[in-house]
């Protein structure tokens, strides 16, 4: 069995110890930190390569053992629009170069790039260390352009050909799901023999059922309050505009519901977005609570507290917040797209809806709330599904595709030259 000592992973848009529901921050910042720390549960040393955004950041962190941050010099010691990036990718691949000597050890097995910066880069160093390269794209540029609303943005052209470059020169990419597989067959054409699944895992040992009733009274949550939870970056995309029109629309019909909303998260990307004026508008400002990201500990009784966690989100690749969710015992209600219809069990763990209505949300809501009996045992299904979803689980199945990933490269670079036909001498004419 091919041995996978050291891995290096490519994470330059964003760092794993950012705050998660901040800026660039969100599931793909707790995927890679959690996944590193699990790869060095087994033995496999992890080397993350990130910007630095600051000048007081240090050279190298140790968030877990065997895990290690490099934070990279490259352009400006503060954060930028990932938009600009792409301007610093070479100056980032020398940089990384020059780290990568200063090691006692010199190479590593891997290189396993996350999002398309990273990937761009990842085939650089791939091709300058004659190590594969494995590439998890966590959102598609193609994928989120079809999602826009009139007068949004779309990503680049630049993103989509880098994409393209990417799953052409990886030699594997690994998808969170059956269906992100599916549209890296029918968007970029990969081949499927190529895309492993990986779904992504929960800290089980954080993100627990116990303690339910403390974590209300904590919170201020009386036993009688129908406790709504949004946990996310504040942006369009995750559709926390669609929450507050069906709550309104909710508490129109049921006045006899004792309703609070708590929403957990900063804003990001699109600085238009004003969620208090939208909070406002739709008349919730008495119901409605924002507080900024918080930690996972703070985070998990935050779930706790919550009677239902709604995510009404335009596009996932994979929900990490609904496996915390239901890790915690809290039924969720996600929109049938990407990673939630494999995250939540319909009927069972939670409630899946179609499409942005308003009152389509607001019927589940209510649902939700007239049934506190299935509510409860959607919590208990819901922590029974989670403990299959350990964090230990995803690094196993990653750990298959890096030896399958090396083997194959090792496969390639064996494989003698065809050789060359001597040439065949000319005859002369009569």
């Amino acid at each position: 069995m091919t041995l996978i000592r050291r891995v290096a992973f490519l994470s330059l848009h964003t760092s794993p110890m950012e705050q998660p529901g901040s800026g660039d921050a969100g599931g793909m910042n707790v995927y890679i930190r959690e996944l590193a720390s699990a790869l060095a549960e087994t033995g496999v040393e992890v080397e993350i390569f990130t910007r630095a955004t600051s000048a007081q950041q240090p050279a190298v962190e140790h968030p877990d053992p065997g895990v290690c941050v490099h934070n990279v010099l490259a352009g400006p010691s503060r954060k930028i629009p990932k938009e600009e990036l792409p301007e610093l990718l070479h100056s980032m691949v020398a940089e990384i170069e020059q780290i990568r000597r200063r090691q006692k050890h010199g190479r590593y097995d891997i290189i396993h790039s996350h999002y398309w910066v990273s990937g761009i880069a990842g085939l650089e160093l791939s091709a300058l260390w004659g190590v594969p390269l494995v590439h998890t794209m966590h959102t598609m540029a193609k994928v989120k352009n079809l999602l826009l609303e009139s007068g949004e943005k779309p990503e680049p052209r630049r993103r989509e050909e880098g994409e393209h470059r990417i799953v052409d020169g990886a030699a594997r990419l690994i998808a969170n799901t059956s269906a992100e597989a599916a549209e890296l067959e029918s968007h970029y054409g990969a081949d499927l023999d190529r895309i492993d699944i990986a779904p992504p895992g929960v800290d089980l040992s954080t993100f627990t059922p116990a303690f339910r009733s403390r974590s209300r009274a904590d919170h201020g949550v009386p036993p009688e309050t129908f406790h709504i939870l949004f946990a996310g970056r504040i942006q369009r995309l995750k559709g926390p505009q669609i929450l507050l029109k069906a709550a309104a629309r909710l508490r129109s019909r049921r006045p006899d519901i004792d309703l609070r909303i708590t929403i957990l998260g900063a804003l990001s990307g699109n600085k238009d977005f004003n969620l208090r004026q939208l909070i406002t508008e739709a008349g919730m400002d008495d119901v409605v609570t924002h507080l900024p990201p918080v930690s996972a500990p703070e985070l998990a009784s935050w779930f706790r507290a919550a009677d239902v966690v709604v995510m009404p989100s335009y596009s996932e690749s994979f929900g990490l917040v609904a496996l915390e969710a239901q890790a915690c015992g809290t039924p969720v209600i996600g929109t049938r797209v990407g990673g939630l219809s494999r995250a939540i069990s319909h009927g069972r763990t939670g409630l899946l809806v179609d499409g942005h209505h308003a009152s389509d949300w607001a019927d589940a809501l209510e649902a939700m709330y007239d049934d506190p009996a299935t509510r409860e045992v959607m919590g208990l299904a819901a922590a029974i599904q989670a403990q299959n979803s350990g964090w230990q689980h995803t690094a196993a199945l990653t750990l298959e595709t890096y030896r399958a990933a090396v083997d194959d490269y090792l496969g390639r670079q064996l494989i003698p030259a065809a050789p060359v036909a001597p040439a065949v001498p000319s005859v002369p004419g009569p």
